[in-house]
């Protein structure tokens, strides 16, 4: 018997409309001979509502002119369907998606779902967080400032001095809860710090302010709970100075590598850190680990994804399908792990 899969999409964060094409991507691949699709998506303003038109009209957002949105937030569309599945798969990419907020309200529904569990999902999304947890686990990550918006407020010049004698320029600055590379900037000089970092503190109230690394920019791919494992990394090399928004999502600029043309132990080594990082965190399902390779050979830990891009040219899928498993093959693993994970924890929860 066919399960019911719910796919749910869009969401009131800056990254409302990756979401959009992700969810669109994985409906027209699932294996439907195995699943039955209900498509839920959440509009800027927060509604929840069933969708049972074509899917084609997801990646524009004219899907919303057909589902009878009433402007205002309301849940009960959306949770009367998700009662009636039997797993959630989640494309909420960013804020109220990625963070731990949704996967609460999916954990109170005691259904199913694809992907990290609230504290790692929360911790992971956290980038400031993230890092003092990396950190206590002898991580190697980036130096770092963290910038607060009170303070930018009262001040914006406050934390000039500071960047210049810890960090230098240039240096890169990202609200530390988002993600998709909105709100990044790369600062060439003091005179562009300030404005960088009023533009960040509109994402979020902390900011992170980190050293430029001169490197390769390496991705890994990790899959499953308890006993996961990593496939081989994978190299981007921007079509712009780093891995921005358009990149990602958009225009197909940037070329990428797979597997990364690096030496094996170099690979083993990643995939030895990325696994670490998804154990410390608490991750299960999947999650992407983004690190620097630098010229020297030094590897540091630049973030994790708990939910990475979904795309037909996001690299987290890509990189499985140069181990060999169909993009199908793998949202079906993905679902059967959202299984798995809800029997490990009903045993302790009764």
């Amino acid at each position: 018997m066919k399960k019911k899969v719910a796919v749910v999409f869009g969401g009131r964060s800056t990254e409302h409309d990756v979401s959009r094409i992700s969810a669109y991507s994985i409906i027209k691949n699932i294996d439907r001979s195995l699943f039955d699709v209900v498509m839920i998506g959440i509009t800027k303003k927060g509604e929840w509502l069933p969708y049972e038109g074509s899917v084609e009209a997801l990646p524009d957002g004219s899907w919303e002119k057909t589902a009878n949105p009433t402007g205002r937030i309301c849940l009960e569309k959306g949770i009367a369907a998700l009662e009636q599945c039997d797993v959630i798969l989640p494309v909420l990419h960013g804020q109220n998606g990625e963070d731990g907020t949704v996967q609460g309200l999916f954990e109170l529904l005691d259904i199913p779902y694809v992907g990290c569990g609230i504290l790692s999902s929360a911790a992971g999304m956290d980038k400031v967080y993230a890092k003092i947890i990396l950190d206590s686990a002898q991580i190697p990550q980036c130096s770092h400032i963290v910038a607060h918006r009170h303070i930018l407020n009262e001040n914006p010049d406050y934390y000039k001095k500071e960047v210049a004698e810890k960090l230098g320029y240039p240096c890169f600055v990202k609200p530390s809860n988002s993600g998709s590379s909105v709100g990044v900037h790369k600062v060439k000089s003091e005179e562009e710090l300030t404005a960088a970092l009023l533009d960040a503190q509109k994402y979020d109230r902390k900011v992170l302010i980190e050293e430029f690394v001169e490197g390769r920019e390496i991705e890994c791919a990790i899959l499953g709970n308890i006993s996961a494992k990593a496939a081989a990394p994978g190299e981007i090399k921007p079509s712009k100075e780093f891995y921005d928004y358009e990149d990602k999502y958009i225009k197909e600029g940037s070329v990428s590598c797979i597997p990364a043309d690096i030496p094996s132990e170099k690979a083993d080594y990643i995939k030895e850190l990325a696994l670490k990082a998804y154990s410390v965190l608490d991750c299960s399902g999947l999650a992407r680990v983004d690190f620097f390779l630098k010229k020297d050979g030094t590897v540091l830990l630049n973030e994790i994804n708990t939910l990475p891009g979904f795309t037909n040219i996001s690299m987290y899928s890509k990189m499985w399908i140069s181990e060999g498993m169909a993009y199908s093959d793998l949202l079906t693993e993905l679902i059967n792990l959202a299984f798995l994970r809800k029997e490990e924890t009903s045993r302790y929860t009764g």
